[in-house]
């Protein structure tokens, strides 16, 4: 039989902002084209051929108190691409911008992270949703 767990809303909400926590204030978060595919997690190092077109950094903490078990992070203030391609993947760092937290789809709809759509080099990025969500089984 398949597992049906399912969590109250205070569960939920705590395994959320446990990812805030461990992130902590000042994460950096880095934006790579979709040239090579996502790697499996965030312990396995960035694909060669990868091409980091934005990359971010948190002012302040990461998400405000996750709500009904979804945590949405703070959405920083736009900016320059460093390069051009088609956004595919994302990775977020603590503050050192080395420890690896976290990984995750981006573009332009269907994904974990939503993006302008074209990235070019020198111009604008700017990230206009991103949620993570601590689900129940259905039934």
């Amino acid at each position: 039989m398949a597992s049906k767990y399912n969590y109250s809303a205070a569960l939920r909400n705590a395994k959320m902002d446990a990812i805030t926590a461990h992130v902590g204030s000042g994460a950096v978060i880095k934006l790579y084209d979709n040239t090579a595919a996502q790697p499996a997690g965030p312990g396995t190092a960035v694909p060669g051929g990868s091409i980091l077109l934005a990359t971010w950094t948190e002012s302040g903490v990461f998400a405000p108190s996750a709500s009904n078990g979804v945590l949405s992070p703070t959405l920083p203030s736009n900016v320059n691409a460093v390069a051009t391609g088609t956004p595919g993947w994302f990775r977020v760092f603590k503050s050192d911008g080395t420890t690896a937290c976290i990984d995750g789809s981006a573009g332009a709809s269907a994904t974990d992270m939503i993006v302008t759509g074209s990235i070019v080099s020198g111009q604008p990025v700017q990230m206009n949703s991103w949620s993570i969500t601590d689900g129940n089984a259905s039934h």
